[in-house]
């Protein structure tokens, strides 16, 4: 049976699949984890540790050395993400109620579920388009990305806008595993060889465990708002990083649009934030679902228009001429 290839055929689906699936038995069997104990309590209810580990792995996957271009394009595409949802969440915080909007069409929506869409890119889902659509360069620019990874951009962004309010130790804590992974990856090769391969696996585990904090009947319920979050994350924040990317990147564009995404990481955003800041543990769980259909909606709808923009705007003859100097480099090796 090839269930790794069908996982894989559902965009996002190694962290949504089994999110789904834990959605399912929290929603039909509640008091699974309960009921079991033991080992099956811990992979079900062990968000924060399971959460922890992954920081780490992806703070040690993370190579401090690359290029200047790919630093600039890094620096752009990322900054140009950070501040757009930085400006949106002091209209949100200005607008929205502390634990969000509780009744109608906009039930569930709240600055914590805006923010963790906007602020963090899907790299993965970046990088396959650059390898296609742009340049080398291009295409390493999802390095600094890797920096949004874990809660510390949300946080810092809720709490600048008043929305939040977060001792320095909590900053600390929840960036403490990734930096640890950081500094040894950096350190030592092997161990970010060793490290980095953990990252992808961890995924499953991580949606699971996320999944065992949701009742179907809010992803259910927040569909239609989900799918219009995802199209405002590609509207709001793609414009200004296509306007980075050409201004300040030196790019044609294409890269901003590539970079209007919402990660699959940032679903486990507000789950790791309300652990630290309990006011947010309301607005957690149907932020949690908004997100996870945001990334099924951007990681549908952002390759289709990366197409498109470069089919209109980018040049026909880049990929060409990259893969041309790629062969002479090749031939010349010989």
């Amino acid at each position: 049976m090839k269930i790794k290839q069908a996982v894989e055929r559902v965009p996002g689906g190694m962290m949504l699949v089994p999110l789904f699936l834990g959605a399912l038995i929290n929603t039909l069997a509640p008091d699974s984890a309960d009921y079991f104990g033991g080992f099956t309590k811990g992979i079900m209810t062990g968000v924060l540790p399971i959460l922890a580990v992954w920081f780490f792995c992806i703070g040690a996957s993370i190579n401090l050395k690359s290029t200047g271009i790919v630093i600039r394009k890094s620096g752009t595409l990322v900054v140009t993400k950070i501040g757009t949802a930085w400006l949106v969440a002091i209209i949100a915080a200005a607008l929205l109620p502390e634990n969000g909007i509780e009744a109608g069409i906009f039930a569930g929506l709240s600055t914590l579920a805006i923010v963790s869409a906007m602020d963090m890119t899907n790299g993965g889902l970046y990088a396959s388009l650059m390898n296609q659509y742009g340049s080398k360069e291009e295409s390493g620019a999802f390095i600094l990305m890797s920096l949004e990874s874990g809660p510390l951009m949300t946080m810092l962004i809720l709490g600048s806008v008043g929305a939040a309010t977060f001792e320095p130790h909590h900053f600390i804590g929840a960036v403490l595993p990734f930096l640890a992974g950081f500094i040894l990856g950096n350190l030592d090769v092997s161990l970010r060889e060793f490290f980095s391969r953990a990252s992808a696996v961890m995924i499953p585990f991580v949606g699971f465990a996320l999944g065992n904090t949701i009742n179907l009947g809010v992803i259910f319920e927040t569909g239609l708002l989900g799918i219009l979050l995802g199209l405002a994350v590609i509207i709001i924040t793609g414009i200004p990083l296509i306007f980075a990317d050409r201004w300040i990147g030196k790019g044609n564009g294409t890269a901003g649009v590539a970079a209007s995404s919402t990660a699959g990481a940032a679903i486990a955003n507000p789950a790791a934030i309300a652990a630290i800041e309990p006011k947010f543990a309301v607005a957690a769980q149907s932020a949690t679902a908004l997100i996870a259909t945001s990334v099924i909606v951007t990681s549908i709808l952002v390759p289709i228009i990366t197409a498109m923009y470069h089919k209109r705007y980018g040049d026909p003859t880049q990929v060409e001429n990259e893969s041309l100097i790629d062969k002479n480099e090749l031939e010349m090796s010989h």
